[in-house]
């Protein structure tokens, strides 16, 4: 049970954004079609969400492998250079999380000020910043995660099958 809620922490939070943002729009558009009254705090709290959506959907991304990466090249380079290569990517990336995980983590604790407050809903933005180091976080342990059970093979029947399928694919 542990387990699975896990592996689908940022599966859960995007449902619940989604249904989320997109119930505030929905009641936000019958109210103004219908009763000709706008709901003052509706879009920008729906722009809150989405983004949240959008940074919990990035880690999610990471940990069922969604993201799209640049291979072509690969094919005409021998496969020891080609590990190395992929390898250089993965540290890149890591270190991409990292960084702007520490970066955002200043921004959000050392450097914005406290009483920046946002434009309807009057709540601090420091709240709404605070899933930038949230998600970078995230980002970084899936994708430790997803390397992780690469390098220890519990993923190579799936691997198999996905580059199989990719290469009938392909021709």
């Amino acid at each position: 049970m542990l387990k699975q809620l896990i592996d689908n922490f940022e599966n859960y939070i995007c449902r619940f954004l989604l249904i989320a943002f997109t119930s505030i729009l929905f009641i936000q558009i019958i109210a103004r079609e219908l009763f000709s009254h706008s709901i003052s705090w509706s879009e920008e709290s729906a722009v809150y969400l989405f983004v949240w959506f959008v940074f919990f959907g990035a880690s999610r991304a990471i940990r069922i492998e969604a993201h799209n990466r640049i291979d072509f090249q690969y094919k005409y380079l021998p496969s020891k250079v080609v590990a190395v290569f992929k390898v250089l990517a993965e540290v890149a990336w890591l270190a991409f999380n990292l960084y702007f995980f520490y970066l955002s983590y200043d921004f959000v604790f050392n450097k914005m000020n406290l009483y920046w407050k946002s434009q309807t809903i009057g709540i601090s933005m420091k709240f709404i910043y605070l899933i930038m180091p949230i998600a970078f976080l995230l980002m970084t342990l899936r994708h430790i995660q997803v390397n992780l059970k690469k390098i220890s093979g519990r993923n190579a029947i799936g691997n198999a099958a996905v580059a199989s399928k990719q290469t009938k694919e392909m021709t």
